[in-house]
């Protein structure tokens, strides 16, 4: 598949004792982070099927959706590596970037208005204190600007482009055109999206589905409080990073939920294949595109 998209083959380098960085990936050609978090995501949540830990329901943000769809029977792997590498063709063409503001929906919106950035959109709510926004760099310069001189927390994130921006249109419908031809398969468990704000249903249109990421924000406490209802749910981030890990703690009660991120938790009990386990989860979560080089670990701190 990467031949394809003129990407260096990644499996000896991804198994290798010490796997490339998310810079080192970026330095590769258009669609080599993207392929090889969606790699690693299926080879995280295989793992954890094959070690007893198979979930019964899938969680996807944002770009993880393309993992969590995959997962769950919708498209063959060879499908949503394919997927993979056209969403990332067509994020070459959505300038701007992306900030993490230490800060919930309501206060994040009240900051965008203060700094008089209307190219700045709400793009994720990660959890009740933490939001990302959307926009042209130096417009989003003003926006950590504000937040500094308010005390709120603004970090910029390593990701060279825009996204859940209401002005993508033009990639998204090209996107969404792209994948078209790749027909979706009745999925074998319920697929959650923070972006489609639930669980697809039998008459949903998961190509604009996910077309839609680029365009609509991720609000992710009000689905994990949706998925958490009716007993405790164990998570388990099948991505690279920790960042959704760290939102479920900062969301739900630890008596409604727990969140194990198995990459990047050295302490992460990986069971014997057959062994028995008490500790079966509810739910797997598929990495976030905001996340695909744990990017809540800012590169510039204003």
């Amino acid at each position: 598949m990467g031949d394809e998209f003129g990407i260096a083959p990644l499996a000896k380098a991804l198994l290798s004792e010490a796997p490339p960085s998310g810079r080192e990936l970026a330095a590769g050609s258009v669609g080599t982070p993207q392929l090889a978090l969606f790699c690693s995501s299926v080879a995280v949540h295989r793992a954890l099927c094959a070690t007893g830990l198979a979930p019964d329901r899938m969680l996807g943000v944002s770009f993880g959706e393309i993992a969590a769809l995959t997962a769950a029977g919708v498209f063959e792997v060879a499908e949503g590596a394919r997927i993979a590498c056209l969403l990332a063709h067509q994020l070459a063409h959505c300038a701007g970037g992306l900030t993490l503001i230490g800060a919930g929906a309501e206060r994040t919106e009240d900051l965008l208005r203060a700094a008089g950035c209307p190219g700045v959109a709400l793009a994720c709510v990660n959890a009740p204190d933490e939001s990302i926004v959307s926009g042209p760099l130096p417009e989003l310069g003003t926006v950590e600007d504000v937040a500094a001189r308010r005390g709120l927390p603004a970090a910029r994130l390593r990701l060279p482009f825009a996204s859940h921006h209401p002005s993508l249109t033009g990639p998204a419908d090209a996107f969404a055109a792209a994948i078209r031809r790749l027909a979706p398969r009745p999925a074998r468990m319920p697929v959650h999206s923070a972006v489609h704000g639930g669980p697809y249903g039998p008459g949903d249109d998961v190509h604009r589905g996910l077309a839609n990421c680029l365009v609509h924000p991720v609000r992710l406490p009000a689905v994990l409080d949706g998925l958490s209802a009716g007993g405790r749910t164990l998570f388990f981030e099948a991505g690279t990073g920790g960042a959704l890990t760290r939102s479920i703690r900062r969301t739900l009660p630890s008596e409604a939920a727990g969140a194990r991120a198995p990459l990047t938790d050295p302490t992460f009990p990986w069971p014997r294949p057959g062994a028995p386990t008490s500790d079966r989860p509810n739910a797997a979560l598929a990495a976030a595109f905001w996340s695909q080089h744990d990017d809540h670990v800012p590169a510039t701190a204003r």
